[in-house]
C-alpha cells in the first residue's frame, strides 16, 4: 500500500487551492512564471478528450461508501489544500478513527450526516485521474432514503456494490442491487470492504462471492468484478494490499479505470428541445441535448407532434459550428426553413419517427410520504414534455426483496409498482432499457408541485390507435338549443350532514319550476348503483369521484344541468372532476357548515357510530376533508337555511349560463 499523496503532492487540479492561497508564481516559460489562472487552463485542457464515466456507490448502512469516496480521492490528489484542512479540524470534531483523518467527511457534508455518521442525502463528486474523468454519487443505505439512491442511479454507468465483509449480503444489500438493475445499471464493481475485521481471510471474500452470484444472474448484471478492501487503511483501492496477497486482480481505482462504459442501446437520433433561441432577428435556433445517436449538418428531420419536416443548416456550440452532434452533447440547431418548433418538442432525423402514446405501462418508484392511489391525477414530465396523466390502476407492488409481485390498492413512500398511466393527449417515448431520456419520466402533484414518483416505461398499452372518438349525428349543441339552455355540473361539496344534499334538492325543485331540464346526482344513490362495489377507503374514494364525474360528463353532453351532491374530500379529485367535464361548465359549491353543526345534526347517526369506532374512514373525524382553496361559491348552512342557500346558487348558477350563452353566439 503505498503512501498517499498530499494537495501539494498530487496533480495539478490538487495544487492550484495553496497557490491561489499564497499568491504563488513558478517558473515557467520564457520571460516569467507560470501563472494560476495559467495552470487552471493546462489542467482543463488534459482533461480534454477523456472518457467520462458516471458510477454510483451503493449499498448498505455503514459498509463505508463515503469512506471508500473520501479515500479515493485523496489518494488520487483531487483533494484541495483547504478541503484537507477542512478535513482535519472535522476529524477531530465528527470524526470516528480517533487521531486519523475521517475521509468519509469529505463527502457527507450535511451536519445530520456529520452528527449521525450516516449519508442522507446523494453527494455527487468529479474527480480525474490520468486515464479517465469521473462523476461519483454517493447514495445513502438506510432504506428510508431508497428514493435518493433512486435519483442517483437515473444516470450511473456502472455502481460500486458495497458488502461488509463482518455481515455479508443484507436485504438492503439486494435492495440496492434491484434497484440498480431497474435502473438500467448493468455493469457493477462488488466492493467487499472491511476484511481486516476479517482478518483479510480469502474464504470469507469467496464466500461472499458465492452468495452474490445467483443474485447478479437473476438480475442480468453484464459483469461483476468482485474486489475485497478494507477502505479505512486503502486496501485495494489504488494499489494492491501485502494484507492481500492472495488476491491477484484489479483495484478499485485499475477497475473503474477500465470498466467498459456500454454504449446506449439505441441509434435513433433524438433531439428533445429545451430552449428557442432568438438571440436577435437574423438568428432562430433550437437549444438542446442530444439524446440519442448523432444528427449532421443536412439531415432532414422531423417534428415528432406535428410531422414537419426541414433540414439541418447549422450545428451551432459553445465552442463554434461543428458538423457533428452526438448523444450527451448540448448543441443548438438551425433550420433551413422556419417550422412551428417549441421547447418540449422533440426533433428526429425524417425516416425515423418516434411512436406516440396516451397510455403506457410503467415501473413506478414512489418518492413521495404522501399515498398514490389509482384514478388520481397528476402532471407527468418526460424529456420536456408535460400533459396530465392519471394513475389508471396499480397492476401490482414489488417486494424488492423477493421480487414477488403483491396486490396494492394504493402506493407509500418507496413503494415500487407496475401501474398503467393515462395521458391527457399522445406524447412521444420508447421504453426505458432502450433511451433513458425518453423512457424515464416524474410524475409531479398539481397542488403542492411536489415531485411524488419516478417512473420506467415499459411499453405502450397502444389503445390510442386502437380506440376512436366516434362522431354523433347530434351533438352537444343541438341538445342545448332544444333544451333552451346550455349543460353543466354544479359541483356541491362538504362533510357529512352540512345540507349539500338539502341544498341541491331545493336548487332542483327551482329549476325544474323554470323549466330547466336537471338531474341530482346523490352520492348515496350512486352507491346504491355504480359504485355499489367500493368503499371508504381512500383508494375507494378516488374511484367513486372519478366514476361520478364520467357519468356527470355524460349527463353534461345531453344537456342537461346536472347536480351533484357527494362529499368528494379531496381536492385532486375535484381537480380532476373539473378536467374530465370541462372548467367552463364547473361551478363548485362549497357547503361550509362547521363539523361541530354537522356532527351535532348528524342525520344518520354516522358521526356517533364514527366517534364510537364503528365506522372506520369517516370523513372529518377520521378521514381527512381538505376544503376547497377557491370554489366558485360559499353557502353555509349553519348561518342561512336550505332555500336561502339555494337562491345563492341559482344566481351564480345563472351568471355562469349567461357566460356560456355568450360565448355560444360569439362563436
Amino acid at each position: 500500500m503505498t503512501q498517499s499523496k498530499s494537495a501539494d503532492g498530487g496533480p495539478a487540479a490538487g495544487k492550484l487551492a495553496s497557490e491561489v492561497a499564497a499568491h504563488e508564481r513558478r517558473p515557467g516559460r520564457q520571460g516569467g512564471a507560470l501563472s494560476v489562472a495559467e495552470e487552471l487552463a493546462n489542467w482543463l485542457a488534459a482533461q480534454e478528450g477523456k472518457e467520462l464515466l458516471r458510477f454510483i456507490t451503493c449499498g448498505s448502512v455503514d459498509d463505508g461508501k463515503s469512506t471508500i469516496i473520501g479515500r479515493l480521492l485523496w489518494e488520487t490528489g483531487n483533494v484541495y489544500a483547504d478541503q484537507l484542512e477542512a478535513l482535519e479540524r472535522d476529524s477531530r470534531r465528527f470524526g470516528t478513527q480517533g487521531e486519523a483523518l475521517d475521509f468519509a467527511l469529505l463527502v457527507d457534508g450535511l451536519m445530520a450526516e456529520r452528527e449521525q455518521g450516516i449519508t442522507i442525502d446523494v453527494a455527487y463528486r468529479y474527480f480525474a485521474t490520468a486515464h479517465r474523468k469521473f462523476i461519483v454519487a454517493d447514495s445513502p443505505g438506510h432504506e428510508q432514503y431508497t428514493r435518493n439512491m433512486v435519483t442517483a442511479a437515473s444516470t450511473a454507468q456502472a455502481a460500486v456494490l458495497l458488502v461488509d465483509a463482518s455481515k455479508g449480503l443484507l436485504t438492503q444489500t439486494r435492495r440496492h442491487a434491484y434497484l440498480m438493475a431497474l435502473m438500467g445499471v448493468k455493469q457493477v464493481i462488488l466492493a467487499i470492504n472491511k476484511m481486516d475485521l476479517v482478518g483479510y481471510a480469502q474464504r470469507r471474500y469467496e464466500e461472499i462471492v458465492e452468495s452474490f452470484r445467483p443474485l447478479a444472474n437473476h438480475l442480468g448484471f453484464a459483469g461483476v468484478i468482485a474486489i475485497p478492501l478494507a477502505a479505512v487503511h486503502g486496501d485495494n483501492l489504488t494499489c494492491r494490499s501485502p494484507q492481500m496477497t492472495w488476491y491477484d486482480g484489479p483495484t478499485l481505482l485499475g477497475a473503474l479505470e477500465t470498466l467498459p462504459i456500454a454504449p446506449t442501446k439505441t441509434a435513433r437520433a433524438i433531439f428533445p428541445v429545451q430552449w428557442v433561441s432568438r438571440p436577435d432577428a437574423a438568428f432562430r435556433g433550437y437549444a438542446g441535448t442530444v439524446a440519442g445517436g448523432c444528427f449532421q449538418v443536412g439531415d432532414a428531420v422531423r417534428v415528432t407532434s406535428s410531422g414537419q419536416t426541414a433540414q439541418i443548416a447549422e450545428i451551432v456550440t459553445a465552442d463554434g459550428r461543428k458538423e457533428r452532434a452526438a448523444a450527451g452533447e448540448a448543441v443548438t440547431l438551425v433550420l433551413d426553413r422556419e417550422i412551428d418548433l417549441s421547447r418540449g418538442d422533440l426533433l428526429t432525423r425524417a425516416d425515423e419517427p418516434l411512436e406516440m402514446t396516451d397510455q403506457f405501462e410503467a415501473t413506478l418508484v414512489w418518492l413521495h410520504e404522501g399515498a398514490g392511489f389509482a384514478g388520481r391525477s397528476y402532471e407527468l414530465k418526460l424529456a420536456h414534455q408535460w400533459s396530465g396523466a392519471t394513475l389508471t390502476g396499480i397492476k401490482y407492488r414489488i417486494d424488492i426483496n423477493t421480487q414477488a409481485h403483491e396486490a396494492a390498492k394504493a402506493l407509500s413512500l418507496n413503494d415500487i409498482a407496475v401501474v398503467s398511466l393515462a395521458l391527457a393527449r399522445p406524447i412521444a417515448f420508447t421504453p426505458y432499457e432502450e433511451n433513458r431520456t425518453l423512457g424515464g419520466f416524474i410524475l409531479v402533484d398539481r397542488f403542492s408541485h411536489d415531485t411524488v414518483a419516478a417512473g420506467l416505461i415499459r411499453h405502450s398499452l397502444r389503445r390510442a390507435q386502437n380506440v376512436h372518438r366516434q362522431a354523433t349525428a347530434v351533438t352537444r349543441a343541438d341538445r342545448e338549443r332544444l333544451n333552451g339552455h346550455p349543460g353543466l355540473v354544479v359541483w356541491f361539496t362538504g362533510l357529512s350532514g352540512s345540507g349539500k344534499s338539502t341544498v341541491a334538492n331545493a336548487l332542483e325543485r327551482r329549476l325544474f319550476a323554470e323549466g330547466r331540464h336537471t338531474y341530482l346526482l346523490d352520492g348515496d344513490n350512486l352507491r346504491l348503483g355504480i359504485n355499489k362495489d367500493l368503499g371508504f377507503t381512500d383508494a375507494d374514494r378516488v374511484e367513486n369521484i372519478r366514476r361520478a364525474a364520467e357519468v356527470a360528463k355524460v349527463l353534461v353532453d345531453a344537456g342537461l344541468i346536472v347536480l351533484t351532491a357527494l362529499i368528494s374530500p379531496f381536492r385532486a379529485e375535484r381537480q380532476m372532476a373539473r378536467e374530465i367535464i370541462g372548467a367552463e361548465r364547473f361551478l363548485e359549491v362549497y357547503v361550509a357548515t362547521p363539523l361541530e353543526v354537522c356532527e351535532r345534526r348528524d342525520p344518520k347517526g354516522l358521526y356517533r357510530k364514527a366517534r364510537a369506532g364503528q365506522i372506520p374512514n369517516f370523513t372529518g373525524i377520521n378521514s381527512p376533508y381538505e376544503p376547497p382553496l377557491a370554489p366558485d361559491l360559499v353557502v353555509d348552512t349553519s348561518q342561512m337555511g336550505a332555500e336561502e342557500a339555494a337562491a345563492a346558487v341559482e344566481k351564480a348558477l345563472g351568471e355562469r349560463l349567461g357566460f356560456l350563452n355568450r360565448e355560444a353566439l360569439g362563436s
